[in-house]
């Protein structure tokens, strides 16, 4: 592995890290209990702001022309399908992010579409989960790499 490669690897390491303490701060929004009120909805909203700059962050410096997912399909063809299922990820996460932080620039109106939010952000986390354990998993299979489970 090249030497710039190598710097390009450790900045999506650090990207990573930072994604998952969004993810982290959001789980933490979400527990709180809801009968807060403006209390949650403020945490929640700081949290999936967060996440979206954290994500977005993730996607522009993976899917960039001399980033990991080009170097991915260049050196290891075999891994191409993984690589898609990642970019593809990408694109829903994105658009799921976007669409909880359009409900809470709206406001969510009553006690069951609080609680859709919360499960949704839930399910959010959970995919985002398993795309960070697919990605290492994609890493580690291209460069024997391991690109660090924890913040």
């Amino acid at each position: 592995m090249d030497e710039s490669f190598a710097r390009h690897l450790e900045r999506v390491r650090a990207h990573r890290a930072e994604l998952g303490e969004s993810m982290a701060a959001l789980d933490a929004a979400l527990a709180l209990p809801v009968g807060l009120g403006s209390v949650w909805r403020r945490r929640v909203r700081a949290a999936l702001t967060e996440l979206a700059h954290d994500l977005r962050d993730h996607v522009d410096l993976t899917e960039a022309p001399d980033g990991l997912y080009a170097d991915l399909r260049e050196r290891e063809p075999r891994l191409s399908a993984g690589v898609q299922a990642q970019l593809t990820d990408h694109a829903e996460l994105l658009a799921e992010v976007d669409r909880l932080l359009g409900e809470r620039d709206e406001g969510v109106p009553g006690a069951t579409a609080v609680q859709e939010h919360r499960e949704a952000a839930t399910r959010l986390i959970g995919r985002l989960v398993r795309h960070r354990q697919r990605g290492s998993d994609l890493i580690h299979a291209a460069y024997d790499v391991d690109i660090g489970g924890s913040g």
